[in-house]
Formats: C-alpha cells, sequence, structure tokens
C-alpha cells in the first residue's frame, strides 16, 4: 500500500484486499509461511500455545509499531516490517541473556491493505528468526480490523539456567563494551526524511528504493536491522554485570543503565565512530550494551567503548554529556532533520 492508501503490492500488481477475505481465510494464507519454534508444543490454531519453559522461568517482553509514528509503508517493505517487529524484539530478550523461543503477533490492519502485505510480513517473521535466531518460531497472535495498520509483538525467552542479566548490575571500574552498530539506523532515517520523499515531503516509494541503493548499509540498518542477538547469551555466559537493548540510542540507554546501577559511565568518543553526535543520539540500533569486570575477557563480538565509575550520568571523555537525549518516537518521526 502506497501513502495514498491503494491496494497493491511491492510490484504494483493490484490484488486482494484483507478485506476480501474472511479471518480464517487469512489465517490459512498465513500460517504455512510462519516458522514453527523448537520450544513449541502447541502452536497456532487452538485458544493458545504452550511452550516449553525447560527452566522453570521464562523472559517476556512486547512492542508495538504503527503506522505512522513507527514506520512508512511508503519506505518498508512488508518483509521489512515483518524483519524488523522480530528483530526489535528479540534483542529485548537478548539483553537479558536470554535466547528468544517464541513470538507472539497480533496484527489490526485496514481493510484496503493488500495480502501480499501479510504475506511478505509472515516471511519476514520467518527470515528474522532464521537468521537472528535459530529455533525461535511464531507459536500464536491475532487478527483485527483497524483503521491504522498496527503491529504488536510479544517474544519469550529462555535462561537456560542462567540469572537474568538486569540494568541495574554495573559498578565503579567496570568496562563498558557493545556488540553492534552505533548511529546507523539514526544515519538511515536521516536519509529516508531529507531525500526518501517528494517535492511536498511525502514519504516515497521510489526515492526511498534509490537510497536503499545508494546507501544500503545505513537505510536497512533503520528498516531491516540485524542486531547481534546470539551476543546476548555469549555476554551472560562471559559474566556481564548489565546490559540492556540499544533502542533509544546510546546516551539515553547509557543513562538509564548508569541510573539503574548508581555509577556513572564514560564513553570514548574515540571509539564510537566517524560521527560521534549520531552514535550517542541515535536510536533503534538495537545493539547491545553490556558492562563486564574489568579482569574480564571482553567475549567476540563485543568491542570496548568507555567504563563504569563513581558517580552518576553519562560522560564523554570525563566531560557530563549534554547533547541530544536520544531517540524519541513522537519527536523523532516528524523532525525531518533526523
Amino acid at each position: 500500500m502506497n501513502e495514498s492508501g491503494s491496494a497493491s503490492d511491492d510490484h504494483g500488481t493490484v490484488g486482494p484486499c484483507v478485506g476480501d477475505l474472511a479471518e480464517g481465510e487469512l489465517l490459512e494464507r498465513i500460517f504455512p509461511r510462519l516458522p514453527h519454534a523448537d520450544a513449541e508444543l502447541l502452536g497456532p490454531g487452538d485458544d493458545a500455545a504452550v511452550v516449553l519453559a525447560p527452566d522453570g522461568r521464562f523472559v517476556v517482553t512486547t512492542d508495538t509499531m504503527i503506522h505512522g509514528p513507527d514506520f512508512r509503508l511508503a519506505w518498508s517493505s512488508a518483509h521489512d516490517l515483518g524483519w524488523k517487529a522480530a528483530a526489535s524484539n528479540l534483542a529485548d530478550v537478548a539483553a537479558m541473556g536470554a535466547r528468544p523461543t517464541a513470538l507472539v503477533v497480533a496484527l489490526a490492519m485496514p481493510k484496503h491493505l493488500p495480502v501480499a502485505v501479510l504475506d511478505g510480513f509472515a516471511d519476514g517473521l520467518r527470515d528474522a528468526c532464521a537468521e537472528l535466531a535459530p529455533g525461535c518460531g511464531v507459536v500464536g497472535g491475532d487478527l483485527a480490523v483497524s483503521d491504522v495498520f498496527m503491529i504488536a509483538v510479544t517474544a519469550f525467552g529462555d535462561l537456560e539456567g542462567r540469572a537474568p542479566v538486569r540494568r541495574d548490575g554495573a559498578r565503579p571500574g567496570d568496562v563498558v563494551a557493545v556488540a553492534g552498530e552505533l548511529g546507523s539506523a539514526a544515519a538511515g532515517l536521516r536519509l529516508l526524511f531529507s531525500r526518501g520523499v517528494d517535492a511536498d515531503g511525502v514519504p516515497s516509494a521510489e526515492a526511498a528504493a534509490g537510497l536503499r541503493r545508494d546507501h544500503r548499509v545505513e537505510v536497512e540498518a533503520q528498516l531491516a536491522p540485524r542486531p547481534p542477538i546470539a551476543a546476548g547469551v555469549v555476554a551472560a555466559v562471559a559474566g556481564a554485570t548489565a546490559m540492556l537493548d540499544l533502542s533509544d540510542g546510546l546516551a539515553l540507554d547509557a543513562g538509564r543503565l548508569a541510573r539503574a546501577s548508581g555509577v556513572a559511565i564514560d564513553l570514548r568518543a574515540e571509539d564510537l565512530g566517524a560521527d560521534v553526535a549520531l552514535a550517542l543520539a541515535g536510536g533503534e540500533d538495537h545493539s547491545l550494551l553490556a558492562t563486564f569486570p574489568a579482569a574480564t575477557t571482553i567475549p567476540a563480538g563485543f568491542r570496548t567503548i568507555g567504563s563504569a565509575r563513581a558517580g552518576a550520568g553519562v560522560l564523554v571523555d570525563g566531560l557530563a554529556y549534554d547533547g541530544r537525549a536520544g531517540w524519541d518516537p513522537y519527536r523523532d518521526w516528524d523532525d525531518a532533520s533526523g
């Protein structure tokens, strides 16, 4: 569907819309496309799913994506939406040091939404689980009608006998490290807002496609992120004292970790990449920020970017950070400056 609401798939071909099929027909269409979970005892088709919890506990998180403040159909393919919906929730599970096991997905869709979008969305879920969290699958969900396209995902994870890695465990002297990108998703969003629009500033599928060809790394970091999901378990096993998912920007999320732990997080500018301001303030990378005791060997996939020390707040090279606070969907999706 384009921004004007016409019913067409990603190739411009008009096809059946969600409102043309009954719920049962839609479910019969997408069930075969969805990935099964290794932990699944009873999956889609009953009133509720049954999932193994061999640890006796499970990690659970949920997130929503809404057309307008969270995504634009002119910029994101249906596959992108399924991928990102999975990836952003898998990252939250990984940030607890858990292995993702299952997803529950609910969609509220306009009647005029092409059924092809539903197909592509299911394929995106499948492919994200296969690449980022093998063994994780979709065990249930719900379909509803709405004037606005809305996606809600609940993700579950297995701690496998380990304690969860919380935000409040960092101590002075700990090493601060990150797995994944810093600022790439924000760079992609900035490009989309500045150059992925038509002459009237309306999101343009054609312009976005051109950006994706010319700036693939940045645009795909925003539309279809590939967070280091497996690094969550690696960090937990290595003895991480605190960890979180960088969904709202390094400065904002590091501040949350600092506040929860009662420490200051001192970041080294030289380790944050070429665009330090974007690395600090940009959101939606879904990288993993973790702290480790100073004597710990930092595990593969992580790189050191600073240290925890006595004090409060976020510092950069020893000075209090007073720049842009971080990602805010209420502000940033309407701010063409990115």
